[in-house]
């Protein structure tokens, strides 16, 4: 993984150290863990807490994808590059 200024960890109480994929809403981001990352997580933050909620490979997948189809609507084409080169390195 590249070393950019914009990566974001989280420690899980059970799963240890999580790695921001990408971030989905206003409050809600895609983690995975960090070595094997195969277990995926949506994170949702309030101005108390946070919360993590288990999600399965295919529906990281989807959400990405998702994500990815919005980037090139809005012409977002830098974002759509850097969320794209993330895809590959994650789901292929």
């Amino acid at each position: 993984m590249n070393n950019q200024p914009n990566e974001v960890y989280l420690n899980h109480p059970t799963f240890g150290l999580l790695y921001r994929i990408c971030l989905l809403k206003d409050n809600q981001e895609l983690f995975t863990t960090l070595y094997a990352q195969r277990l995926f997580f949506t994170v949702t933050t309030s101005s108390e807490s946070f919360s993590f909620e288990p999600i399965s490979r295919t529906d990281a997948r989807m959400l990405v994808e998702s994500l990815l189809r919005r980037l090139l609507l809005d012409r977002e084409a830098e974002k759509h590059r850097q969320l794209q080169a993330i895809y590959q390195r994650t789901f292929l």
